[in-house]
């Protein structure tokens, strides 16, 4: 039988995490420019770094989701992939990273937000998801019955393609020639991406889980199925509330605003499960991959919270284009996708042998580094937000450059919270590498669960 960690997952986790690295270091840098002026004139360049941030955080998140699925199934169902299509799906994904990272040095912009690179480098990619659908098919063609988690896979991975081909939409002149219609589309996909790639990590999430407990009834519970589904109705639906300031029809609107309020349901599922959630932390809080489930469990909650207040209209006008919702970004990205990834990573290539180890200090410490960093990120962003929306929907306004100042010391805050954020981050996964690197043929003991 193929061993685990020979299969190709471990590939696409261990580029992830060094994507992970590469967009901490831009993050960091972009950051300057917030609280020390001047500092365009010594860098690359604002308008080349945020965009640089921001893709090599979306390819952490895509590739870490890649490579689950790949481990996830390569363990469960003894499925080793083909290595010829799952190795040119990884070649594919190299060229376009690299690619869109000299097209953003060279100013060779031409994509819209988030996807901002020259569009000749969305074909690698395109190309490499349509080999990881086709891979994913011949895997599970003979599972009966799917458990939930393989639905969950299945559906972000063709609902990513279909939206990051809509995503492209704006290349048409009929498109590109109405603003409103191309801005729908463009905030649209962005809703839709995320809630793709929600679905592969949340996927994996169940899969943990139920490795963690040993019960394979996880999977296939009524329970189980029942989130499935309203989760992909938001993941078809929720963008709604993403163009409320646009001059769409109401019923949109209103769909929007409906389909955002059923994340009251989770709400309420998360809260109802609190106090069993507490025992079972007494039970696997030594284990490190539920710690990390442990942490975007909180971090739903918190995140959960902001998100239906933001689909509120009323109060969606004041955080519409603030930090606000950079820092549900941040939260969602850090403290739920992030969290969950690590979780898998300490699962699929610590091997064992760090996941067990509960005298290491560093991890520990880097753990709860990374959750009160992160909330001061959080919050620093989000007291900034609230200050810019009051200031955009007053009358008459300060000048912009002066609202600016009085954000500085919220500015200040967000950097140190983030620097301290990133070094935590860094040594965790400095801690994965080298145990990727240096035992890669022990099998997992999970015996010790």
């Amino acid at each position: 039988m193929t061993n685990l960690y020979q299969n190709i997952g471990k590939y696409y986790l261990a580029t992830a995490l060094l994507m992970l690295c590469i967009g901490l270091v831009f993050g960091l840098t972009t950051a300057l420019y917030y609280i020390i002026p001047g500092a365009e004139s010594h860098l690359l360049g604002f308008n080349s770094l945020r965009p640089m941030h921001v893709s090599a955080i979306m390819f952490w998140i895509l590739l870490g989701a890649t490579g689950c699925v790949y481990s996830g199934l390569a363990f469960f169902y003894k499925f080793e992939s083909p290595n010829p299509i799952a190795r040119t799906q990884w070649f594919l994904w190299i060229i376009a990273i690299g690619g869109i990272f000299y097209s953003y040095t060279k100013g060779d912009f031409g994509g819209r937000e988030y996807w901002e690179f020259n569009p000749i480098w969305a074909l690698p990619l395109a190309m490499a998801w349509l080999l990881f659908i086709l891979n994913f098919i011949k895997a599970v063609k003979k599972i009966k019955p799917w458990p939930v988690y393989v639905w969950m896979w299945m559906t972000g991975i063709v609902f990513f393609i279909f939206a990051f081909t809509e995503n492209y939409l704006w290349l048409f002149p009929y498109f590109r020639g109405h603003f409103v219609t191309d801005m729908t589309i463009q905030w649209k996909v962005n809703g839709s991406l995320s809630g793709s790639w929600n679905q592969m990590l949340y996927g994996t999430a169940f899969f943990l889980m139920e490795r963690i407990n040993k019960n394979s009834t996880v999977g296939h519970s009524k329970l189980a199925f029942g989130m499935y589904f309203l989760g992909l109705f938001n993941l078809m639906f929720n963008w709604g509330h993403h163009i409320y300031t646009l001059p769409t029809d109401d019923y949109v609107r209103y769909t929007g605003y409906i389909v955002s309020m059923t994340e009251w349901v989770f709400f309420a599922k998360i809260v109802y499960n609190w106090r069993q959630s507490i025992s079972e932390a007494q039970k696997h809080y030594h284990y490190f991959p539920y710690r990390f489930l442990m942490a975007a469990d909180i971090w739903v909650l918190i995140n959960l919270s902001q998100a239906i207040l933001m689909s509120i209209p009323a109060l969606n006008l004041y955080t519409h284009g603030t930090h606000v919702t950079v820092a549900h970004a941040m939260g969602t990205t850090i403290g739920i996708n992030s969290m969950i990834l690590f979780a898998a990573c300490f699962e699929f290539l610590g091997n064992g042998s760090i996941a067990f180890n509960t005298k290491n200090r560093w991890i520990t410490l880097s753990f709860w580094t990374t959750q009160s960093a992160l909330l001061v990120f959080w919050v620093s962003l989000n007291l900034a937000g609230i200050k810019k929306g009051i200031w955009q929907m007053s009358e008459p306004q300060i000048p912009f450059s002066t609202m600016m100042k009085g954000l500085h010391l919220y500015f200040g805050i967000f950097f140190v919270a983030g620097l301290v954020l990133a070094t935590a981050l860094f040594t965790i996964v400095s801690i994965l590498l080298r145990s990727y690197w240096t035992i890669p043929g022990k099998e997992l003991q999970t015996e010790n669960v």
